[in-house]
């Protein structure tokens, strides 16, 4: 079964962070994350840390894979 890990920014649920076995795919569940959503990241914190960055207004940054 796979792990899966509910993003949150500020207490509204914006995806979940999928556990595979070359890092983190992340889905989306909010619009503002669109640009995220399937991207693979190597830690579960750069999930937590890149969402909250778009979702708050940031920028996305290059160096995802997809």
């Amino acid at each position: 079964m796979l792990q899966s890990h509910v993003i949150d920014v500020d207490g509204a649920f914006v995806g979940a962070a999928v556990r595979l076995d070359k890092g983190y795919r992340f889905i989306a569940t909010d619009m503002k994350l669109d640009d995220l959503d399937g991207s693979i990241w190597p830690t579960l914190a750069d999930v937590q840390r890149l969402a909250r960055r778009v979702y708050l207004g940031g920028r996305l940054a290059t160096s995802r894979t997809h």
